[in-house]
């Protein structure tokens, strides 16, 4: 369902009155990823809600519509040499998936970019929601301040539509660096586990440190090799010319230079580029976490054959997918099972965002702070209407899937 700003509330307000449950969902491009929903479930999306509802150059802060898509918003900041510093989902690529806002920050998804701007729940300072009761509540504002109460903003980042319904959302957004490069570093795993780790204690401070596997490589493009994508950006070419010389100085695996258009169009090949859940989507779909120190190891584990791998190398966060056809969908849920072990060994966790039909692994596992996760989710819905079955930090039983 998606309805007109002005029939939303008393829409929401009939679900609750009839006890039904819904799902808040935003442009509807990826409704398959995580778990799959308990019983019958109206999607309520907020597509309709669309535009820019003030924009403040000088304040450095926007606010939009939670529909708007995130390719609209950047097309409007980069009129004013600004833009939101984050990443499209995975298989937005040329923006032909596009997502919206309210959908990126209710899934919480940080790409390569957080390495030096924080991830999206960073760049937000004012929400507006609607309770499961039609209800609406606002937090934050134009400014960062600290408030009492729930932190909405955190709250509802990664929540999964399982708290409410975002309407509106308030973003810090950053001057455009005019100066962009990238240094691309191809060979053994261990000689780029060495550079990264160098280029983490230094005192450069990159956009991005993406490391891929030799699969992702190849479907690039590029010779089947792990490598090493580092972005930097400054104001003065003579400081940007700089750092590029230290990195080329500092490793001796042979270093190729991009600028910022060729650096966009290699990660759009090798992240989907117009994939969408119904087009070139992928069999596995998955979010893997480690340690930074030990990413070394992740990258060289069997488990990730067949997948090709993207994980920023400074919060150990990435994704794993399989082709959507032929040998490499094959991975087994015992291999997926193997592979969210060995996150857990090497301090992180895996997330399934989206897994072949037959396949019943849980999207994710109990949280340590499950108990209170469930005690803010029956303050938020008490009647359990929103996104039933989704709940983050909430393992879902595999014999309900």
């Amino acid at each position: 369902m998606r309805p007109e700003p002005s029939e939303l509330q008393e829409l929401v307000r009939d679900l609750h009155r009839q006890g039904s449950a819904w799902l808040p969902a935003g442009l509807g491009s990826r409704l398959d990823w995580g778990p799959p929903l308990v019983g019958p479930c109206t999607v309520l999306s907020c597509a309709a809600l669309k535009g820019v509802r003030d924009f403040n150059p000088g304040d450095f802060t926007i606010t939009v519509a939670a529909g708007t898509p995130l390719v609209e918003v950047q097309e409007a900041l980069e009129h004013h040499g600004q833009w939101l510093s984050v990443d499209a989902p995975w298989g937005d690529g040329d923006g032909a998936a596009a997502g919206s806002i309210g959908g990126l920050v209710a899934r919480g998804l940080a790409g390569g970019y957080r390495q030096r701007y924080l991830g999206v729940r960073d760049q937000l300072i004012g929400l507006e929601v609607m309770r499961a009761d039609g209800v609406t509540a606002r937090a934050g504002g134009k400014v960062v301040k600290n408030v009492a109460g729930y932190d909405l903003m955190r709250l509802f980042s990664g929540s999964w539509g399982s708290l409410g319904l975002i309407t509106e959302l308030t973003l810090r957004t950053l001057p455009q660096p005019p100066l962009r490069r990238s240094v691309c570093f191809q060979g053994e795993n261990g000689d780029l586990a060495l550079l990264s780790r160098w280029l983490l204690n230094s005192s450069l401070s990159p956009e991005r440190i993406d490391w891929w596997n030799d699969q992702l490589a190849g479907s690039a493009g590029l010779a089947p090799q792990p490598l090493l994508l580092i972005g930097l950006a400054s104001v003065d070419a003579a400081t940007l010319e700089e750092q590029v010389r230290c990195l080329q100085e500092r490793s001796t695996l042979p270093a190729r230079v991009l600028d910022a258009t060729t650096t966009q169009a290699w990660l759009a090949r090798a992240r989907g580029g117009t994939a969408t859940a119904t087009a070139k989507a992928p069999a596995w779909l998955l979010r893997l976490g480690a340690s930074p120190d030990r990413l070394e190891t992740l990258m060289q584990a069997p488990a990730l054959g067949g997948l090709a791998v993207d994980m920023a190398a400074g919060s150990g966060l990435g994704l794993a997918w399989s082709a959507p056809a032929g040998p490499q969908a094959a991975l087994t849920s015992g291999q997926v099972s193997t592979l969210r072990s060995l996150c857990a060994e090497l301090g992180g966790h895996l997330t399934v965002l989206r897994q072949p039909p037959g396949a019943s692994l849980p999207a994710w596992l109990d949280a340590p702070s499950r108990p209170l996760i469930e005690a803010i989710k029956r303050r938020f819905d008490p009647a359990g209407q929103l996104a039933p079955g989704r709940l983050p930090g909430v393992a879902q039983s595999v014999s309900t899937l």
